[in-house]
């Protein structure tokens, strides 16, 4: 039997951890409401805290003291932290996917460091928290935030062949890569003697007609376009609709295409979980003012603090 006072101090922290995220991401003008609504609390306090006379000041005035100098300590830590650090230092992320398991798994918090992009650009192996493009969210995910490991910048040619990761024309170990039970993408990680089982579509980057297309395919299939009447790898090539062919001759035209570097100012990110993550591979790239900020480690469960790699 489970032990129930652990279960009951798990949930309890949890419920913490999901308290202070939820307080993190509180709206600006939310937090502005509340700071005016404690500065009117202590005007109230005001009279009592200036016109008590030295002989009578204990009871209600020691009360009021106190309650004024914590409103005033919260109104001037708040203001500091919501407009000061969360918009251009630091900020908290819910891990709610298993996309970049097993270097981030469901339920991990992280901190992202705002600064770092402010003052440089996203490297090659940043693990960047992002917000995606439009053809990449499903209906009611429009304030969602991404956090992908960045696999290529401006300037990069990236394929994946046979399931190995190209840059440049070179082949790039990638230690931090892992692959879950097929259809199971936020499940345990499979075991590496198992790894060659598992069917992955080659990727390269395109361009058509003036924008860059991200292409998963196989010997019978293009972007979700079977290239032949018989196919078997239709789950292999989820692609956001745009991109889908419109036939088997278009999508034949498609892949004759030479792999196109990304261009200025635009990046691709990957997940982890190479066989269990929806990412540039289906939706594309992400333009340079999508990103948000660099993670830096994670933070909650405590057992699971860490630096991320």
């Amino acid at each position: 039997m489970p032990d129930l006072t652990w279960l009951l101090a798990q949930s309890q922290t949890e419920g913490f951890a999901t308290f202070f995220d939820k307080v993190a991401r509180a709206p600006l003008g939310l937090v502005v409401a509340i700071a005016g609504i404690l500065t009117g609390v202590r005007l109230l306090l005001w009279p009592t805290l200036r016109f008590t006379e030295p002989d009578d000041r204990f009871g209600v005035y020691v009360a009021a003291r106190i309650v004024s100098e914590v409103l005033d300590a919260a109104i001037y830590a708040g203001m500091v932290i919501f407009m000061l650090v969360r918009p251009f230092a630091f900020q908290t992320f819910y891990i709610p996917s298993g996309s970049m398991i097993d270097t981030l798994r469901i339920n991990d918090y992280i901190v992202a460091n705002k600064w770092a992009y402010r003052i440089g650009d996203p490297k090659v192996g940043d693990i960047v928290v992002f917000r995606p493009p439009p053809q990449a969210l499903e209906p009611g995910q429009e304030d969602t935030d991404f956090i992908k490991r960045c696999v290529g910048g401006p300037g990069d040619l990236v394929e994946i062949k046979d399931k190995k990761f190209y840059r440049n024309g070179d082949v790039v170990a990638e230690p931090y890569v892992d692959y879950t039970y097929p259809l199971q993408a936020n499940g345990p990680v499979l075991p590496k003697n198992l790894w060659p089982e598992v069917k992955q579509a080659d990727f390269k980057l395109v361009a058509v007609d003036g924008k860059y297309v991200p292409l998963q395919y196989t010997r019978s299939i293009v972007n979700r376009m079977p290239l032949v009447s018989t196919n078997e790898d239709d789950l292999l090539t989820q692609c956001a609709a745009e991109y889908v062919p419109p036939s088997p001759q278009v999508a034949a035209q498609w892949l004759a295409q030479p792999p196109a570097t990304i261009p200025p100012g635009h990046y691709l990110f990957m997940g982890d979980n190479r066989n269990g993550s929806s990412d540039g591979r289906s939706w594309g790239l992400v333009s340079r003012e999508s990103v948000i900020g660099k993670c830096m480690f994670i933070w909650f469960p405590f057992y699971r603090f860490r630096a991320t790699p």
